[in-house]
């Protein structure tokens, strides 16, 4: 069964089921990532969207009742919220120029993005989720909106405030580190949904940051794709493809020469335990 449009292979995937009954059906959402703009598939359930993450050990496979599923990943979908995934394309439909606000615009219109419909299966929940960044006007019975910087920002601070209360409640090392490399922490993890400019520099800005920091922090710790995981690098249909394909050939071409140098055919193994017995 096809769990992505372009992928024929069996997924295991752990996901909420935020539906009373527990039978709600999701589906995925093609939808560019917030930071990087690259395609980036969600998980759309009974009015929650979550993102995918991954982990996969070096060897590994699952057994899915009569079927082996060589894709030993395992996959897991997290609430994540609508206002970081819609806040570039909030950001684009006002077509502000310089320090005029921009243009109010109907939400039909900006959730309406080429390429990418699933965009437009969130207009449901995305004209609540945006009031709190967004000036609303209404004509009649026709509601306009406009992503306003000032509640950006202050929605952003918020986001941080909560962040930092919470992470020292994870582990005993983030407990231990003082305020100032929590908050860094913090804006870390917000960084991972926004870009640079504007958004990740105001708020910078706003808490007496310096953005270069972040940088050079990002510089050192960045691993290998194959190493990592995260909404970022998740694409179903692209993830074994270029290097990743060619090294994935190498791997099972050494296996395999493996198995035929040191292995023995199993029903030769047992005709020789017949004839000695005999």
């Amino acid at each position: 069964m096809a769990w992505w449009e372009g992928a024929n292979e069996t997924r295991v995937l752990i996901a909420l089921d935020p539906s009373t009954s527990g039978k709600h059906v999701g589906k995925f959402l093609s939808l560019r990532h917030p930071r990087t703009g690259n395609t980036t598939c969600y998980l759309y359930n009974d009015g929650v969207l979550q993102e995918l993450h991954w982990f996969k050990q070096s060897y590994g496979s699952w057994f899915l009742g009569d079927y082996v599923c060589e894709d030993g990943r395992l996959y897991t979908a997290t609430p994540v919220d609508l206002v970081f995934i819609l806040l570039p394309i909030f950001e684009e439909a006002r077509m502000k120029k310089g320090n005029e606000p921009g243009k109010f615009r109907q939400l039909d219109e900006i959730i309406y993005v080429n390429g990418y419909p699933g965009y437009e299966s969130l207009s449901s929940i995305a004209e609540r989720a945006m009031q709190v960044v967004c000036d609303l006007k209404e004509v009649g019975c026709t509601k306009f909106f406009r992503l306003n910087d000032v509640k950006v920002l202050k929605w952003l601070c918020y986001k941080v405030h909560q962040l930092k209360q919470t992470l020292p409640t994870l582990d005993k090392n983030y407990a231990a580190r003082d305020e100032k490399d929590t908050l860094f922490d913090a804006v870390s993890v917000m960084r991972e949904y926004l870009k640079d400019e504007p958004w990740v520099n105001l708020l910078c800005n706003k808490l007496k940051l310096n953005l270069q920091d972040f940088t050079n922090a990002q510089d050192i710790e960045t691993l290998p794709p194959s190493m990592g995981s995260g909404p970022a690098s998740f694409n179903p249909v692209q993830e074994n493809n270029g290097t990743d394909k060619k090294a994935a050939r190498t791997t099972r071409s050494n296996k395999k020469a493996k198995v035929e140098k040191d292995s023995q055919n199993i029903k030769d193994m047992f005709s020789r335990a017949t004839r000695k017995r005999g």
